[in-house]
């Protein structure tokens, strides 16, 4: 009765799926669509089964009952039907058996699937389930939610319909209000309103209907209780099917009294989590780590978590929102909500320590990306802490802990405000606080504010010297060096890190005593201390004996500023820009910054005035995103402002406003971009001039192209969103881009112009890879496409025994 939008890629996978295959299982949340994603792939599909299709909807079919028999009785057979007969009547046939809503009959549907499939070699069956039916030969096809916004992805209007959960939306609201369009006006609200809805079709379509009443930003703003807005009035409609409350009960009430626990416990994480830390936090008296491992895969099988970053060893597991809302209330009903909450932030209290002890070595990208992906527990936990839990002392261990990774935060200023709220509720003159204290002091320092910092190091200072405590003694002594190096008083920050530097190498803390000679280094080097180079010689060192490629990127920029500062421009140009290389993966706006402003100051020296002014507004770009100012960062205020009067006297004011302006606007990819040296702002005639792309990156701008977004890309490829959304990044520096609508454009017109899909932004010579070597490569990216059109995931088409 309702058009069918989306879905082309599921479409095509299933139906190549049936093609290899005789059982295929489409499987998902429920109110996903996979019912009518069936009924498409059945209709789309009905000249290939000339005996037809069959729906068989198992929902009202009670546990025990004899499926054969239901089976029997769609299909035209009016008496007790044996299963021999059932066979015999299917045996010389050419149909599809739809077996709908199995959820609940897993163990019987693949009892009779695999009674009947040796009968009748002409049957296919295609089955629809929150749960996988583990029958033999069974091809499992998840169907996830519709494509939905990023988070801060914005499209003006009616581009927001490029979403099938939007374009869902629209196209439902058109039948409550005619004259509904998705405009200029309301398309913010709607995106955020599909993208809380996790873009289950169900749930867009209970919203759509409250239309008749409400605004999208009144619904938007009641989707707090979810529960009770989302309420149809379809009075065709099967009861589970009504309310999303209906919809989430019927799945709840499949599972077993241990799921349903570790369904309610895992609601506490925000952001989702890793089997480790499921195993952590519901472990108990009652339910043991294996037991706990066992639950979690049974929960994913029956589509209650989603497994996320398929291409990692450690995978990560998800609930959609609406189902850990659900579990939340079912966990607060049970009494448990606290104790589960308490157990959440102990382990978010160990993997801020873990990362605070791993911050420095080999694989300190690794933990980057960790401590980064738990940002949003971490988060939950701290604010759990300081309010409901009434723990600010765990509070501020967890906040004291990330100091060593400042990327840690989402911002500087985050950072500071949850240090200063556990600050005022613990007020224990402990070690902790002297410490919490001087890091939260380091935060105002990059946030450029001295000013706030002061009191901080006073008063920790004080409490150091109460406890006699020399750790925190140290760690006061390290912060008032690096506050007098940015106040541009070189000596005395010397003095001060040399001090600290000293207790650091006397206990061993190895990332302590990297933080303090890297800032030893830039009060040399800034202050014209002999010692310089000596110094950046060892800070290299360190980094790359303790394989710590995050830090080396900064000992190589100090490096090629003292290169410049000593007569070696060309020198400090080719060192600087390898650091920024190194800023490729770890989200360190800071050090991008830092290093632009560097190049800044050397194409200013090298009479490349108008590049220096961009290079210098897309670092005062960064600088303001970030939250920091340069005013009170005294070690590089100086150099930018003679950089600045230089290029105004060679420019013009008018000609360095306009090119400032213009480096402003490039954002920190396309700062990245034109810093290494490509046009950023206009793109290339050949892409193929700035840098050829992967196998992976030509299959993911095709995707581009197409007007898919990343959470399409990853859906397509089969691959977790963020990798795609790395990919598209990679290909935008490589391009030297800096917005999707340039590669599509410039894709398009290559292709148009006679291209070959392996030949657009690349050539041969540019690769290094003779053509015999890539010849394979190109041959297997063919014969990916050419099944269903979309290339297959590692999952699809496997069998599940």
């Amino acid at each position: 009765m309702t058009s069918f939008v989306g879905r082309r890629h599921e479409l095509a996978e299933a139906k190549r799926l049936l093609s290899v295959g005789r059982l295929v299982t489409l499987t998902g949340s429920g109110g996903v669509g996979k019912t009518r994603l069936a009924a498409r792939v059945a209709a789309e599909m009905r000249r290939e089964f000339p005996d037809g299709a069959w729906l068989v909807d198992l929902a009202p079919v009670a546990s025990g009952e004899s499926l054969t028999q239901v089976v029997a009785g769609v299909l035209g057979f009016q008496d007790q039907t044996s299963l021999q007969m059932l066979g015999d009547h299917l045996a010389n046939r050419r149909l599809l058996l739809l077996l709908d809503n199995c959820e609940h009959l897993t163990a019987d549907a693949a009892a009779l699937v695999g009674s009947l499939l040796p009968f009748a070699p002409g049957l296919r069956v295609l089955a629809t389930s929150r749960q996988v039916l583990h029958a033999e030969g069974e091809h499992v096809l998840e169907v996830p939610p519709l494509s939905v916004p990023d988070r801060d992805e914005v499209a003006p209007g009616d581009a927001a319909t490029r979403f099938e959960a939007v374009s869902l939306f629209a196209e439902r609201a058109s039948a409550v209000v005619p004259d509904f369009v998705v405009d200029a006006e309301n398309s913010v609200a709607v995106m955020r309103l599909c993208r809380r809805l996790d873009g289950i079709p169900l749930a867009i379509e209970l919203a759509a209907v409250r239309l008749r009443a409400l605004s999208v930003r009144q619904i938007l703003d009641r989707l707090d209780d979810r529960f009770r807005i989302l309420v149809g009035r379809n009075p065709t409609a099967v009861p589970r099917q009504q309310t999303l409350r209906a919809l989430i009960d019927w799945s709840y009430d499949m599972c077993t009294p241990q799921e349903r626990a570790v369904w309610e416990a895992l609601s506490v994480f925000s952001g989702g989590c890793s089997l480790e830390a499921a195993v952590c936090v519901c472990s108990a008296d009652d339910l043991s780590p294996e037991d706990v491992v066992d639950i979690v895969t049974a929960l994913v099988d029956k589509s209650i978590l989603l497994r996320r970053d398929r291409e990692r060893r450690a995978p990560r597991y998800e609930m959609l929102e609406s189902l850990r809302e659900y579990g939340r209330e079912r966990l607060a009903a049970s009494g448990r909500e606290t104790v589960m909450r308490r157990r959440h932030a102990a382990w978010c209290h160990e993997v801020a320590a873990e990362a605070q002890r791993r911050c420095f070595g080999p694989d300190q990208m690794e933990v980057v990306t960790w401590i980064r992906a738990e940002q949003p527990n971490i988060t939950s936990a701290l604010e759990f802490c300081l309010t409901e839990g009434g723990e600010a002392h765990c509070a501020l261990e967890i906040a004291t802990c990330m100091w060593s990774h400042r990327l840690s935060w989402t911002s500087l200023s985050d950072g500071h405000r949850w240090l200063e709220r556990g600050l005022a509720l613990d007020r224990a003159p402990t070690a902790l606080r002297a410490k919490a204290l001087w890091v939260d002091a380091w935060l105002m320092l990059l946030c450029g504010d001295p000013a706030a910092a002061e009191p901080l190091l006073e008063q920790s200072r004080a409490l150091a010297e109460q406890l006699d405590d020399d750790e925190q003694r140290a760690g006061v002594t390290q912060v008032s060096g690096f506050a007098a190096l940015l106040a541009g008083d070189f000596a005395r920050a010397s003095a001060l890190l040399e001090k600290a530097l000293e207790y650091y190498r006397a206990v061993g803390y190895r990332n302590r005593i990297w933080v303090s000679l890297f800032q030893l280094t830039m009060a040399a080097v800034f202050g014209d201390d002999p010692r310089s180079a000596a110094l950046c010689r060892e800070c290299r060192k360190m980094c790359e004996e303790n394989g710590a490629t995050w830090t080396l990127s900064y000992a190589l920029w100090i490096t090629g500023v003292d290169r410049w500062r000593r007569g070696e421009p060309e020198a400090g140009m080719a060192i600087i820009s390898d650091a920024l290389r190194l800023k490729d993966s770890p989200g360190d706006h800071l050090g991008v910054a830092e290093c632009v402003e560097a190049l800044a100051w050397l194409k200013a020296d090298a009479r490349q005035y108008t590049h220096a002014a961009e290079l210098l507004g897309a670092a005062g770009g960064i600088w303001r995103s970030i939250g920091t100012s340069l005013s009170g960062l005294g070690h590089l205020a100086g150099p930018h402002a003679r950089c600045e009067e230089r290029l105004r006297t060679a420019l013009g004011d008018e000609a360095f406003t306009a090119a400032y302006g213009t480096g402003s606007r490039l954002g920190v990819e396309g700062a990245i971009a034109h810093a290494l040296g490509a046009e950023a702002a206009g793109g290339f005639e050949d892409p193929g001039v700035a840098s050829a792309l992967t196998p992976r990156e030509r299959e993911i701008a095709e995707l581009v192209a197409q007007g898919l977004s990343n959470k399409e890309i990853a859906n397509t490829l089969v691959i977790a969103q963020r990798t795609a959304e790395g990919h598209v990044e990679h290909i935008l520096r490589k391009l030297g881009f800096t917005s999707r609508a340039q590669i599509a454009a410039t894709w398009s017109a290559r292709k148009e112009a006679g291209a070959r899909p392996e030949e657009v932004g690349v050539r041969p010579e540019e690769t290094g890879v003779r053509p015999e070597h890539r010849g394979g490569r190109r041959a297997g990216t063919r014969a990916r496409g050419a099944a269903g059109g979309r290339p297959a995931g590692p999952l699809t088409g496997r069998r599940r025994a």
